[in-house]
């Protein structure tokens, strides 16, 4: 093995083994450890995947499993798995980062509904919207257009958080559906209040401290370049990246 390569362990395939589709008919699949090393191989350096090294085999097979598991869910249903697999936490942090659209990932059948990508003040842009544990690691991830409000995004990522005790989100998620949508789920939404509102809510600024640690995820993440710049024109493709790339980074 080449060092600057990447290749999974035999203790991190353990954990994704038991996950993958077994209903595969007719042939037989190719390795699955080398296969995935060489999809995360080509995740972290950003490279087309013509350009993919030799020695994760055909590119063609790196590609087509990558997109056809993406399209099953696979990936997606990966990261949920292991990520469920840490236990409930205390603490849960909701923001977004906003990714650069490379020009590839423009064109194609299907307009925004495949490929939510607006325009705001850095350009062209999609919206990854997260929610993370205070360790660090990640729980839920939602793509939006680059332009769309983080509450609005904030109201239907909440569906995915788990039972916890606080929420922290900055002044973007301060608004009144926000804050009932968290009660309802039993935690307590600490977002500091808008200069503008009349009535201000209770607010921890000791708390809220911690809320760093989803930036820190944001920043790992986007350590690959597939994910830091967007390049698939499918936005269930680079869901899948994402999820692929925070499955590695944090539930291995």
């Amino acid at each position: 093995m080449i060092p600057e390569q990447f290749w999974l362990t035999d203790a991190q395939f353990s954990k994704i083994a038991p996950h993958l589709p077994t209903d595969t008919r007719g042939k037989a699949r190719v390795d699955d450890r080398r296969v995935i090393s060489g999809i995360v191989q080509v995740l972290k350096s950003g490279g087309r995947w013509v350009d993919a090294p030799p020695e994760y085999g055909p590119k063609k097979t790196l590609y087509n499993r990558y997109v056809r598991w993406a399209a099953k869910g696979v990936w997606v249903d990966l990261f949920h798995a292991l990520a469920q697999a840490g236990g409930p936490p205390t603490e849960v942090l909701i923001d977004s980062s906003a990714v650069k659209a490379h020009r590839s990932a423009s064109g194609g059948k299907g307009g925004r509904k495949i490929r939510p990508i607006g325009r705001s003040r850095g350009g062209r842009t999609t919206k990854i919207h997260a929610l993370t544990d205070a360790q660090c690691r990640p729980i839920a991830f939602m793509l939006t257009a680059g332009n769309v409000a983080d509450c609005t995004a904030g109201a239907e990522l909440l569906a995915h958080l788990p039972p916890c005790e606080v929420l922290h989100g900055d002044k973007g998620y301060d608004s009144n559906a926000i804050r009932r949508r968290i009660e309802d789920g039993g935690a307590l939404p600490n977002i500091p209040p808008k200069a503008n509102r009349k009535w201000k809510n209770c607010f921890s600024p000791l708390l809220y401290r911690n809320r760093n640690a989803i930036e820190r995820m944001f920043c790992r993440l986007k350590d690959f370049r597939r994910v830091a710049t967007r390049y698939d024109r499918n936005a269930v493709n680079f869901l899948a990246a994402v999820c692929l790339a925070a499955t590695v980074s944090y539930w291995l």
